[in-house]
């Protein structure tokens, strides 16, 4: 590993004291959601993130581009204002990413794996979010529809993809390195972990997405960090939610690793056949996640979802929300206090 990726990482993982996020007292006034939104003088555009001060968390919002129209017959309760879209669609993708923008999004977290209708639909995805100056990540889908591991074999070969086709592109300098998270490590062997990561890694931030600190600590010397997806946690009954995060940011800061934190505005997959739920409560309970979130000193705030409308986490303006957690995003600011 370089000089500059080892003080990058340093940099990033020492900077942190304690977190505070300031939300707004004044009154509410709607963001409009038409296409020239972006024009708007009531809000202002997240620059990208290399621009921005030292003290800012960014905000990083998990975004999927697997929906066809048929997709909207399944496991749903809530549509898109958008419509029943298709992820080939650019008006719906230039338009996600200006509304992510005014809300104070400074990128997406980009669901992904080697197929060609998933590398088409990233193309344009990465030539659209240029065009907007917004940043990109990815994870990298490691588990198939029944929650099995895919071959390594397949995971080295499209994290080898993206390498030769997007390692240099300007959409993905969120870091020092593109980061990629690495969905479903837990299922893969430290063997296999490390067949992947030890040729990537001068090229990428690889993270993990471990759920604990004990799953980190068996992969701490063979990825840049983790990446924790906790889209179910329910903080009014989760007594230790806190002390979890805190406790995995942590680790993964004594490491020098980049730690992502989560925050959703709520989860019901009942319909996917899940069971947990955690009531929206009008915006409170993404208030309340995103507060313990900056509370565990994270590198940047994982936001679940912008559009995992089957569970639920969606902050998309929709049918049923209108454009309530975008409205809740831009009164929020995600800052280090000076200290005292």
């Amino acid at each position: 590993m370089s000089i500059d990726r080892i003080v990058q990482m340093l940099m990033l993982g020492a900077g942190f004291s304690f977190m505070l996020l300031l939300v707004s007292l004044c009154t509410p006034r709607p963001i409009g959601l038409t296409k020239s939104t972006t024009d708007s003088p009531l809000l202002s555009v997240a620059q990208p993130i290399t621009d921005t001060p030292e003290e800012d968390v960014p905000m990083l919002a998990y975004y999927y581009i697997w929906f066809d129209p048929p997709s909207w017959d399944r496991a749903k309760t809530d549509y898109p204002l958008l419509g029943r879209y298709s992820s080939d669609d650019v008006n719906v993708v230039r338009q996600h990413i200006k509304w992510a923008k005014e809300a104070g999004i400074d990128g997406f977290i980009v669901s992904w794996k080697g197929t060609e209708r998933l590398n088409r639909r990233l193309d344009q995805l990465v030539e659209i979010a240029n065009d907007e100056q917004f940043k990109l990540a990815i994870i990298y889908e490691g588990l198939d529809f029944d929650r099995n591991p895919i071959p390594v074999e397949q995971v080295d070969s499209d994290l080898n993809y993206f390498v030769q086709n997007y390692v240099d592109n300007p959409a993905f300098d969120l870091f020092a390195e593109p980061m990629v998270i690495w969905s479903g490590t837990w299922k893969y062997s430290i063997d296999e972990i490390k067949s992947v990561t030890e040729t990537k890694r001068d090229n990428l931030f690889v993270l993990a997405s471990e759920k604990n600190v004990e799953g980190y600590q068996r992969l701490s010397k063979l990825v840049d960090g983790d990446a924790y997806y906790w889209s179910s946690v329910n903080p009014d009954s989760h007594s230790n939610y806190l002390d979890k995060l805190t406790a995995m940011g942590e680790a993964i800061h004594k490491n020098n690793g980049l730690w992502i934190a989560p925050a959703a505005p709520g989860f019901d997959a009942r319909l996917v056949g899940g069971t947990s739920i955690a009531e929206r409560k009008e915006g409170q309970t993404l208030k309340t996640e995103l507060s313990t979130a900056l509370q565990s000193l994270p590198d940047a705030i994982g936001l679940i979802s912008w559009n995992e409308f089957s569970e639920n986490s969606h902050i998309e303006p929709s049918q049923n929300f209108g454009n309530l957690y975008l409205q809740l995003l831009a009164e929020s600011e995600l800052v280090i206090p000076t200290p005292k």
